[in-house]
């Protein structure tokens, strides 16, 4: 019985970044949440970011884990790659080092894949407000803080990409279409992003009769500490959302990089502004007015990081786009 369940669960390897001591205890927890799965990874992955002392305490504290380097350029897209080169197995799932994985995580991301057109899962990213929540934060815009945001789906469906902080890719993607792309991935605190935006559109277009999936039931929590939660990291974060976006759409194209975005923008936020500006009446929710003002200025900021992103996005990257891992030759998807 012991070895089925070990044949069940061998092709998981899990893929935690760190970059810093003052989330140590993040990262101690993060990796204990993964250890108390129902179905057990395959390996756990530390990737340290250029920190050779986080990478020592790594080694000598966290036993049972792989400690490795990033090996790449410093970012979340160079640490991912970095961890994804020394994993073995078939399925890849990424959590971040702040987040905290449900016990059935890994189980029900293996169950999608049983779909042979699957490319990849993900689910739920649910705050952890580390402070009180703010009043004036609309959940439409809980992107902001690395979490699931109103109108995404609330059932098992098809979707552009999963959220970065919980999702699972099979390894032939990276084989196939390469890895993370660096220059667009966060670096330390700095708010950018969409590096998994961007390998999902690039491994669609590889494989379009192929899909990623949303599964409502594979949650993780995903701490929120207050310094994320005010107006300045808000503006800063929608602004540098828009830099990335333009930014992809230069590897990927426009339209497909701007994809989920145009539902979220033209139905979405215009409902969440509507139904705001009717709280201090409908439920005497006088923060209700501050959230509508969020969404309209949290849209205005992101559009003009956006426009500015289209303008700079030439002459800020490299005309050679193999800056990241180089494709390989491709190979046919296989059921698990």
């Amino acid at each position: 019985m012991v070895d089925q369940v070990k044949q069940v669960y061998s092709d998981i390897s899990v893929i935690i970044c760190a970059y810093t001591q003052q989330r140590w205890q993040d990262l101690v927890e993060a990796v204990a949440s993964v250890r108390r799965q129902t179905l057990l990874p395959l390996e756990i992955i530390v990737v340290v970011d250029h920190n050779p002392a986080l990478l020592a305490q790594v080694q000598e504290q966290l036993d049972g884990v792989i400690a490795v380097q990033n090996d790449e350029q410093q970012g979340l897209s160079g640490a991912r790659n970095s961890g994804i080169a020394q994993a073995r197995g078939r399925l890849l799932a990424f959590l971040d080092d702040d987040a905290l994985a449900a016990p059935d995580w890994l189980q029900q991301l293996q169950e999608a894949f049983t779909d042979p057109h699957v490319l990849g899962a993900g689910g739920p990213v649910l705050p952890r407000w580390l402070a009180h929540k703010p009043d004036w934060l609309p959940p439409e815009f809980y992107w902001v803080v690395g979490c699931t945001y109103l109108g995404l789906p609330t059932t098992v469906s098809v979707v552009r990409n999963p959220i970065g902080a919980n999702m699972c890719f099979r390894s032939v993607i990276f084989t196939t279409v390469g890895g993370f792309r660096n220059g667009i991935g966060r670096v330390g605190t700095r708010p950018v992003g969409c590096e998994e935006t961007e390998l999902c559109i690039r491994a669609h277009q590889r494989w379009p009769d192929h899909y990623f999936l949303y599964l409502p039931a594979a949650t993780v929590e995903h701490r929120v500490p207050p310094q994320r939660a005010t107006w300045r990291y808000f503006f800063a974060r929608c602004y540098a959302e828009g830099i990335s976006k333009a930014f992809i759409g230069r590897f990927v194209g426009a339209r497909d990089s701007l994809s989920a975005e145009r539902t979220y923008t033209t139905r979405t936020l215009p409902l969440g502004v509507l139904r705001n500006l009717a709280a201090p009446f409908s439920r005497r929710d006088l923060a209700g007015l501050a959230r509508a003002a969020a969404i309209v200025s949290g849209l205005a900021a992101t559009t003009g990081g956006y426009i500015v992103g289209r303008l700079f996005a030439r002459a800020s990257m490299s005309e050679d786009k193999s800056a990241v891992v180089p494709e390989a030759v491709p190979v046919p998807l296989e059921p698990l």
